[in-house]
């Protein structure tokens, strides 16, 4: 799963560096952080929105709008998508440590 995010963060990074005119993401950093804040908070709402009215494929779609937006956002901010992903792993292994101390607890 990480590969999609980590082609299309790739991308992201090359419109960045190579801009290509009439691309999107080029827009967006051509307008700069305001902007994109902007689509970040427009896209969480509507996925917010999405997911009370419940249909599974707007969810699905809105979710992709605001993945794409945040991975926007990183990259303008200068944040390696790698740094959120070591983030997240760490925060993951901490919560395996902390099922295997309650174990240990319940068995000691």
């Amino acid at each position: 799963m990480n590969d999609v995010l980590k082609a299309l963060n790739e991308v992201i990074l090359k419109r960045k560096r190579e801009p290509l005119e009439g691309s999107y993401t080029c827009y967006l950093f051509e307008k700069g952080l305001d902007k994109i804040l902007k689509k970040c908070g427009e896209e969480c709402t509507e996925t917010v929105i999405a997911a009370k009215n419940g249909s599974p494929e707007e969810i699905v779609n809105e979710s992709c709008d605001l993945i794409y937006h945040l991975l926007v956002m990183l990259a303008a901010c200068e944040v390696p998508l790698e740094s959120v992903i070591e983030e997240l792993a760490r925060r993951e292994q901490k919560q395996r440590n902390l099922k295997v101390m309650k174990t240990v607890d319940k068995n000691t």
